[in-house]
């Protein structure tokens, strides 16, 4: 896919490390699946891993945790 931020480069499979922030929990999660742009090197997480981040956070929020880093698991 052409990235959509520098419209030059196209984007490859690989990894992120995404950081979410949830209330006053934050979430850093290292090889999280995603697309990269070999130009830029923005970064693109598809639907299901972003549902996954997002359902983790809210859980970490609940459970009263401030800072959690971990490696992604496929769901």
């Amino acid at each position: 896919m052409e990235c959509v931020i520098c419209k030059r480069g196209e984007t490859r499979p690989g990894t992120a490390t995404v950081t979410v922030k949830r209330n006053s929990t934050v979430l850093v999660v290292k090889g999280v699946p995603a697309d990269t742009c070999a130009n830029c090197g923005e970064e693109y997480v598809g639907k299901a891993a972003t549902a996954h981040l997002l359902r983790t956070a809210e859980e970490l929020s609940r459970a009263g945790a401030e800072v959690d880093v971990r490696e992604y698991v496929e769901p």
